[in-house]
């Protein structure tokens, strides 16, 4: 019996790289890594240090798959996602982000 397992990678900002396989019932994450041929187009993943998940949960590489999972291939943070936030808003300025960017006529400040 089969299953169908999607395996998930983003190499850089904006880019995903998809792929749907046909694996035996009983595969692992790591048996849907290595099917994938993302370990080969990637060399930068490492299994030792990446962590990988299952729709959005921490897995390990031994976690047998279900029909339909989506394994995912995470990438280490390289900005804390905090200070990036407080880049943004302090580039766009105060008066034009969140609450304040659109009033109705007439309203009073902050509604």
């Amino acid at each position: 019996m089969n299953i169908q397992v999607t395996v998930v990678y983003s190499p850089g900002p904006r880019d995903v790289r998809e792929v749907s396989l046909h694996l035996t019932a009983s595969s692992t994450v790591l048996q849907a890594l290595r099917a994938s041929g993302f370990l080969q187009l990637f060399p930068a993943i490492d299994l030792q240090a990446a962590v990988v998940g299952v729709w959005g949960r921490k897995a390990s590489l031994s976690q047998p798959l279900r029909e339909n999972d989506r394994v995912e291939i995470y990438r280490p943070l390289t900005v804390d996602p905090k200070v990036a936030r407080r880049e943004r808003f302090a580039k766009q300025g105060a008066r034009t982000a969140g609450l304040f960017q659109k009033k109705r006529a007439g309203a009073k400040a902050g509604y």
